[in-house]
């Protein structure tokens, strides 16, 4: 399929051939017949795109921060392989259009294949022939609804949310500063809920186009007669709201500008980007309401509302941001709204770098609303340019599930890095994703569907590293196909999943390995032979400075139990093995305990101990602890035993203590295990006996799941462990 993407290192556009993406489970799978440039927006994004490394990081100095801290834990070579990784990704652009339904996912209801819809959210409604949208980003359209004025149906939601946030009556005088793609929009829609629209803007061709949308003044910011025009227009009151919907990220100004104008007590509402820099005394003096108009509406943001389809009860959220997508369309197709007077260009996807020369202003025309039309074509799979190449003699071929960040900058890196695997295919629900981890590996093919690496013949291993509520059914299915399986942490969510694991994983020709480098680490090596021969149990404290992922952030997903399963199934099960590592037991006894940050921004299960007892008498405690300072060191491990003591000091330094004579081993880069866990898989692969025993994987996951239950008080304590 056709897509328009950007090179955020370079900042060139272009439009590229790419898989289409999988239909989404809580979504529904979208052949694009029109899509919108939102010509601010893009233009903002371009901008930042071409900007030096420097520029890059003025502009975006919460990048910034991240890199640092970053920096701070894991060090200069992974730092810079993952800040690689970001900017060298295909950025996605658009959020806003209309198609048809090509594949509908086992939760939505409502909707049908071959139905029309019109679509919104960045990172979903994309420039593209296919998308996927969730549950509750897309509205069927109506029946006189055109495509093309359906793909105007997220900026209409976000002009119809400001226009609800103003609160007017019928009669109200409205002003709308800024008359771009948004602004015009809302004019309209102001107009036809009975209110005197008047506009501002700097463009005379944009001031005529609200003239003819029906303002009853149009007029520039600076005109000598503004305020005695409007003055005439409101009986000296001054306007009644105002809709600021111009971006001026760098100034406040708008806000000094439009208080003069205003009534006692009137209502300035924020729609664009505009710099919160308010004069006080003006609006204190008037007592002026400044509101903020978020996005669509109610459910931006929420991604419970618009990932996983859970609607908000119409009777105490009346317009929620769906709703309001529906109800701009309805006005569209009743002929209240004419959007064909904002569009001023149009384009066929092929020619979609020549429509982005009128955003960037390397071609200079008056330009308000740009459509992109999509025809069959660019929905069709990329057809191979050469035959595909055939498997390596000698070498594992290898199928990658999952082109993640993760994926693409530390594990994959450290499998090719063998020299042994050959990649045969990648696929990700997101086809782009997957077609550029495949020009990076020299992979032979890409796509979206798990079964074209299951299913090849020339796959031998298959690496699974996709959200975790996913990984049972892919090492399952693998498992059955004779693969052999490296999935990272953790194996599965669930007990029955577990045990439908271990099951496939008896029966199965293939290998089991979870990603649990640590314990391939040449430190954890040493340790053990630090304490060979011991006739001693060994005491462990394992202390993890995690550090927070808040609820409402980009990784918030790992909290939820059905589709993260929570931090301690998903990472505190790395620390578990390596104690298993260390002391060659299996864990028998288990007790956890935990604390409540009684904050609603962040998770009440990531702040814990666990206490395991293994069957050789030994015992580890495990501080996970997300509540500390990520400035600290993130990981210790101190071991006792037999008079001799290791510790371990973030996976930088080892120290290793017998009587009066100390150790000290330390290394510029973190010794993670990675290349030796990859190295490890390779000959697993190749010798078919997997690296950890089945065993030892089930004992670790069982740990962590039944370490969630003991939490919330739902384990039977009387359960052996051994068992």
């Amino acid at each position: 399929m056709k897509i328009v993407v950007q090179n955020f290192k370079t900042g060139k556009l272009s439009v590229a051939d790419a898989p289409r993406p999988a239909v989404p489970e809580n979504g529904i799978l979208v052949r694009t017949t029109a899509s919108l440039i939102s010509v601010g927006t893009d233009r903002t994004s371009l901008e930042l795109a071409n900007k030096s490394y420097l520029g890059k990081a003025l502009a975006r100095p919460d990048l910034v921060r991240r890199v640092i801290r970053k920096f701070l834990n894991d060090g200069l070579t992974s730092t810079y392989k993952a800040v690689q990784n970001v900017i060298s990704e295909p950025r996605t652009l658009g959020y806003s259009l209309a198609g048809e339904v090509l594949g509908v996912g086992s939760g939505v209801e409502g909707v049908a294949v071959g139905d029309r819809v019109a679509c919104a959210g960045a990172g979903h409604a994309n420039h593209a022939g296919v998308v996927a949208i969730p549950g509750n980003l897309f509205v069927p359209l109506p029946d006189d609804a055109s495509d093309e004025d359906a793909a105007y149906v997220t900026l209409g939601a976000i002009a119809m949310h400001g226009v609800r946030q103003a609160d007017q009556q019928f009669g109200a005088t409205v002003m709308v500063v800024g008359l771009g793609l948004v602004g015009q929009i809302t004019l309209q829609l102001c107009r036809v809920a009975g209110y005197k629209v008047i506009g501002l803007d700097l463009d005379d061709a944009k001031l005529e186009l609200a003239r003819a949308q029906g303002a009853v003044h149009a007029a520039k910011p600076d005109d000598a007669a503004l305020a005695a025009d409007i003055a005439a227009l409101t009986d000296g009151h001054g306007v009644d709201a105002v809709l600021l919907t111009a971006g001026s990220r760098d100034s406040g100004a708008p806000f000094a500008m439009v208080a003069g104008h205003c009534r006692d007590r009137a209502k300035v509402v924020v729609v664009g980007d505009v710099k919160m820099d308010i004069p006080r005394d003006v609006y204190f003096k008037k007592e002026l309401e400044i509101l903020q108009s978020r996005s669509y509406g109610p459910g931006r943001y929420d991604p419970d509302y618009e990932e996983k389809g859970r609607d908000y009860p119409i009777g105490y959220v009346r317009w929620t941001e769906r709703r309001n997508m529906a109800a701009f369309l309805e006005m569209a197709a009743a002929g209240q709204l004419d959007l064909s007077a904002l569009t001023t260009h149009r384009f066929p996807i092929e020619q979609a770098t020549d429509a982005y020369d009128l955003v960037t202003g390397d071609k200079n025309e008056f330009t308000v609303g740009i459509i992109l039309t999509f025809g069959i074509e660019a929905s069709e799979q990329p057809t191979p340019s050469t035959t595909p190449k055939r498997k390596t003699e000698g070498k594992v071929g290898l199928g990658i599930i999952g082109a993640g960040n993760f994926a693409k900058s530390v594990l994959v890196p450290a499998l090719t890095g063998t020299g042994g695997f050959d990649v045969r295919g990648v696929v990700s629900a997101r086809g782009i994703a997957a077609d550029t981890m495949k020009e990076n590996t020299g992979a032979a093919y890409s796509g979206s569907e798990a079964a074209a690496v299951l299913d090849d013949a020339d796959v031998d291993a298959v690496v699974i590293a996709t959200r975790h509520d996913s990984h049972a059914s892919y090492v399952i299915n693998a498992l059955n196909g004779g693969k052999h399986v490296f999935v990272e942490k953790p194996l599965c969510l669930t007990r029955d999943e577990l045990a439908k694991i271990e099951a496939a994983a008896k029966e199965s020709v293939g290998i089991l390995m979870v990603g649990f480098n640590r314990r391939f680490s040449p430190y954890v090596k040493a340790i053990r032979d630090h304490f060979d021969g011991r006739k001693e149990p060994l005491a462990m404290i394992y202390r993890i400075n995690a550090g927070r992922i808040e609820l409402d952030g980009p990784s918030a997903w790992v909290h939820d139990p059905g589709s993260g399963g929570g931090r301690i199934i998903g990472e505190a099960c790395h620390f578990i093995d390596t104690m298993q590592a260390i002391t060659g037991a299996r864990p028998v006894d288990l007790h956890a305990t935990g604390l409540n940050p009684r904050r609603a921004d962040l998770s009440a299960s990531d702040v814990v101990t666990m206490t395991i007892g293994f069957d050789d008498g030994s015992m580890g405690t495990v501080h996970y602890f997300a509540n500390g300072n990520t400035s600290f060191p993130k990981e210790r491990l101190e071991i006792f035993g037999q008079e001799k003591i290791a510790v371990i000091d973030d996976w930088r330094s080892l120290d290793l203590i017998d009587g009066d004579k100390t150790k000290h081993q330390s290394a510029q880069t973190m010794q993670k295990g990675f290349a030796e866990e990859a190295q490890a898989f390779l000959e697993g692969c190749r010798s078919g006996i997997a690296p950890i025993p089945a065993s030892s994987l089930i004992d670790t996951t069982l740990v962590t799941l039944l370490a969630v239950e003991d939490l919330a008080g739902a384990w039977d304590e009387t359960l052996d462990l051994g068992d």
